[in-house]
């Protein structure tokens, strides 16, 4: 992944321990120390981690140069040595995201597809969940005032957890820092640059210490001169952020011939 140098403003990879172009110290060297993969072996071991179906269920295909329709994708060419980022289309027909040297940025591009799918999933999960809850036969009456201090110490407790996350968290929305506006939601931070637009990136330490003092607003204004970022591929719904990248076993991916009725678009490029 492409971050700026806090120094002379260029953009270099994340995994460069000295700006080329200045010799600064890459301050956003620390990738791997949040728990984000670098390398398809670590990719591996992430999806591993997250309790993740098998990749004939997800379609996500790691360090697999795979053939058949309908698969997200990522190998290293032998004969090149180049890393390769794929789509395969519901027609067979191959998009290629990226293919080069640097394995870091071809890893962030699959990384960030899987963790859409992976909020994609658990939203269709949570639907699928409310229309059987709606479906369901009503409990018997000597039931329901218990079931109703269930949920109500449930909201209780839901919102108690809501103040004390929000109280240590930086607030989802805009912050302008060393002349730079950044977005932060679901634990991510995102920096906008006037060329390609907004990006996921790293908070400096001035701006990740003191975030408040930062904070501009959670809804777009116009005057910011920046792209709206709702309208950018990483915007998430408010509801999403309970969405963590873990993977709860007991759900269910949709695979099969669901896959064609699900919210993943075959036909587009990526």
């Amino acid at each position: 992944m492409k971050v700026k140098c806090d120094y002379c403003g260029s953009y270099i990879s994340d995994t460069d321990e000295n700006c080329p172009n200045c010799g600064a110290v890459n301050s956003h060297l620390q990738r791997k120390a949040i728990g984000t993969p670098t390398t398809i072996a670590e990719l591996k071991q992430w999806y591993k981690e997250h309790n993740l179906p098998i990749q004939d269920i997800t379609r996500f295909f790691i360090g697999v140069d795979y053939k058949k329709p309908k698969a997200f994708g990522i190998y290293q060419d032998k004969e090149t040595g180049n890393f390769v980022v794929y789509k395969n289309k519901s027609d067979g027909t191959r998009s290629i995201r990226y293919e080069g040297k640097d394995e870091a940025y071809a890893v962030n591009e699959i990384y960030l597809k899987l963790k859409e799918e992976i909020v994609n999933q658990k939203r269709n999960n949570l639907r699928n969940n409310n229309g059987e809850n709606i479906n369901s036969k009503m409990p018997y009456k000597h039931d329901i005032s218990g079931c109703l201090i269930v949920f109500m110490v449930g909201i209780f407790i839901i919102f108690i957890m809501a103040i004390v996350v929000s109280s240590i968290a930086p607030k989802r929305g805009y912050y302008y820092y060393g002349n730079n506006y950044y977005y932060y939601q679901s634990g991510t931070w995102y920096e906008y640059d006037y060329y390609d637009g907004w990006y996921e990136s790293y908070a400096p330490s001035g701006l990740k210490d003191n975030y408040s003092d930062y904070y501009e607003s959670n809804n777009y204004d116009s005057s910011y001169g920046i792209d709206n970022f709702k309208h950018s591929e990483y915007y998430e719904e408010s509801s999403s952020s309970s969405y963590d990248s873990d993977w709860d076993s007991s759900s269910s991916w949709d695979s099969g011939s669901s896959w064609d009725s699900g919210s993943t678009d075959w036909d587009s490029d990526w």
